[in-house]
């Protein structure tokens, strides 16, 4: 019952991390990928913009997975947390060798720094989130 358990922790926070996403990436959609002009300065400009604002929904959501993962786990809080990170890491990396890989010319393809900078800091934020959670509880 305690795989179970700890399966359905890491399960419901992987659903926020992915729910945050979904919903941050089409808010950002509506607003943002208008470009207002095919110009090169202001492509660059609006990649700018959009870069850091993917950075910030995408820390916040790796935070609030890490915060329901170590708020739903029975026994050791951290180690879900950590569990989770990992799986976001390993994701996040997939994700990004496949981006660039793939990368057709009608998408926007994102810089290598900036997809290596969230795959190095998202799992961090997951472990951040689980530490906040040991934080409201008392333990640290």
């Amino acid at each position: 019952m305690l795989i179970l358990h700890t399966f359905l922790a890491l399960l419901a926070g992987f659903a926020t991390v992915a729910a945050i996403l979904a919903l941050a990436t089409l808010v950002v959609g509506r607003f943002l990928h208008q470009a207002p002009s095919q110009t090169v300065p202001a492509r660059r400009s609006y990649l700018g913009i959009n870069l850091w604002i993917n950075l910030a929904y995408s820390l916040a959501a790796a935070l609030a997975g890490g915060y329901v993962t170590a708020t739903l786990s029975r026994e050791n809080p951290l180690i879900h947390s950590l569990a989770l990170a990992l799986i976001v890491l390993l994701l996040a990396a997939f994700s990004a060798v496949q981006s660039h890989i793939d990368s057709r010319p009608s998408t926007v393809s994102y810089p290598v720094w900036f997809t290596l900078l969230l795959v190095a800091l998202t799992p961090c934020a997951v472990v951040v989130g689980g530490l906040l959670r040991l934080k409201i509880l008392g333990v640290l």
